[in-house]
C-alpha cells in the first residue's frame, strides 16, 4: 500500500491524501461503508460502485469468521470474489465484537475465549490466529487484535488493557509479518492505538504503534461512551504523535458533523453502521440538517427527499412516499433510506477535499457542522 499526502488546510488540521492498493485508489478523506458479514445492509455493489460512489468497504472479522466461515471464503478466493466487490476493503479484528460479549468472554494473556452469539459455541482469538483469519479473508487492510475498553474506564483498568494490546500488538505485527498474502495481492496491517480517554496513555500508545513503522494507524476505543469533547481532544493527542506521512483512520466514528471535526483535527479515514443503521430507521441525513421522516410533517410533503442530494432516489421518491413505505415496514424504504445516507456521507468526505484543496475547509466546516446538526 502506498499513501501520498496531497494538501493541508492553511487554518486546521485536515488534509487530503491517496491511497493505493492492488485493488484500486482512494481519496482521502473517505468514509467507508460497513459491510460487516461481506453485505451493506440494503444495497447492491451496482449501487455502491455507480451511484454512492463507494471507494473501500469495511468487513467485520468476527462475524465473516463465524458465517460464512473460512473455509467457504478460502474456496471463493477471497472475500472480494465471494461478494463481488472489485475495489478495495478494510477489515476490523473482530475485537470489538468479541470485547463487547461480556458475560460470554474470557480474557487471558494468549487471547480471548469468546461463546458465538449465534449458537453458543466456542471460539478462541488469539493475536496470531486473527492474522491468519485476515489472511484468509483477504482484505486488503487488515486491523490488529486489540482490547477495546469502554469510555469510562478507570486509568488502572485503561493501563493494564494498554499494555495488553501493546504485547498483543507486536505478536500481530511479527506473524504478519512471518506469513504472506493467499490471494495474489498484497495485503497491509494497521495498529490499533487505545488508550481510553487518558492523554499519557493514548500517547504511550501512539509512540508504540509509530514505531513498528506500518503503512497506516487506526485510533479505537472512542464513541463508546465518552463526552464527545473528550473525543475530539484524545484525536488531538494521538494525531500530535503518529506520523503525517501515513493515513490515520478513526474506528467507528460516527456523525456527519463528528466526521468534520475529526477530519479538522488530521483524520483521514473513517467507518460507521450510522447511514445504514439509522436509515432503516427513518433517518435521513442532509446537507442541510436532520430529517426524521416517521414524523407527521412529511406525511404530505411530495418533495423530493433531498434535492441537493447526489443519489438517484433522492430525486426519484418523495418524503411522503418514503415515510409510507417506513411506516408501514416495507423494505424499499429502509432500502431508500440507506442509499440515501451513504450517497450523503460520501459527498459530504469528497466536499471536505474539494474545500482543504481550494484552503476554504475551515469556514465551511464552521457553517456545515451547525446545518448537520439541525433537526429539520
Amino acid at each position: 500500500m502506498d499513501f501520498k499526502l496531497h494538501k493541508t488546510d492553511p487554518k486546521s488540521s485536515a488534509r487530503t491524501g491517496e491511497l493505493t492498493t492492488d485493488h484500486g485508489k482512494i481519496q482521502t478523506p473517505i468514509f467507508m461503508p460497513v459491510g460487516t458479514l461481506g453485505s451493506v445492509k440494503g444495497v447492491h455493489q451496482r449501487e455502491l460502485r455507480d451511484d454512492i460512489n463507494a471507494e473501500i468497504i469495511l468487513g467485520n472479522t468476527y462475524h465473516l469468521y463465524l458465517r460464512p466461515g473460512l473455509d467457504i471464503l478460502e474456496k471463493a478466493g477471497g472475500l472480494h470474489k465471494f461478494n463481488g466487490w472489485e475495489r478495495p476493503i478494510l477489515t476490523d479484528s473482530g475485537g470489538f465484537q468479541v470485547f463487547s460479549l461480556a458475560d460470554n468472554r474470557k480474557l487471558t494473556e494468549e487471547g480471548a475465549m469468546f461463546r458465538s452469539h449465534i449458537d453458543g459455541s466456542k471460539h478462541f482469538f488469539t493475536p496470531e490466529n486473527v492474522m491468519d483469519i485476515q489472511r484468509t479473508i483477504g482484505a486488503d487492510i487488515i486491523m490488529a487484535f486489540d482490547e477495546c475498553p469502554p469510555g469510562t474506564s478507570t486509568y488502572e483498568y485503561a493501563k493494564n488493557s494498554l499494555e495488553l494490546t501493546q504485547r498483543w500488538l507486536e505478536r500481530c505485527v511479527k506473524r504478519f509479518d512471518e506469513t504472506d498474502p493467499k490471494y495474489g495481492y498484497s495485503q497491509t496491517l494497521f495498529p490499533i492505538v487505545q488508550g481510553c480517554v487518558y492523554d499519557d496513555l493514548r500517547i504511550k500508545a501512539a509512540e508504540h504503534a509509530a514505531s513498528l513503522n506500518r503503512e497506516g494507524y487506526a485510533i479505537g476505543g472512542l464513541a463508546v461512551g465518552e463526552p464527545v469533547e473528550e473525543m475530539y481532544s484524545m484525536i488531538e493527542v494521538v494525531n500530535d504523535v503518529l506520523p503525517e506521512d501515513k493515513p490515520r483512520y478513526l474506528m467507528g466514528v460516527g456523525t456527519p458533523v463528528n466526521i468534520l471535526e475529526a477530519i479538522s483535527r488530521g483524520v483521514d479515514m473513517f467507518d460507521c453502521v450510522m447511514p445504514t443503521r439509522n436509515g432503516r430507521n427513518g433517518m435521513i441525513f442532509t446537507s442541510e440538517g436532520i430529517i426524521n421522516i416517521k414524523n407527521k410533517k412529511w406525511a404530505d410533503d411530495f418533495s423530493p427527499i433531498d434535492p441537493n442530494g447526489t443519489s438517484f432516489v433522492d430525486s426519484a421518491y418523495s418524503k411522503a412516499y418514503v415515510r409510507h413505505l417506513i411506516h408501514s415496514g416495507e423494505l424499499l424504504g429502509s432500502q431508500i433510506c440507506s442509499i440515501h445516507n451513504l450517497a450523503f456521507y460520501l459527498w459530504l468526505v469528497r466536499e471536505a477535499r474539494e474545500q482543504i484543496n481550494a484552503g476554504t475547509f475551515a469556514a465551511w466546516k464552521d457553517i456545515m457542522v451547525k446545518k448537520l446538526a439541525t433537526r429539520l
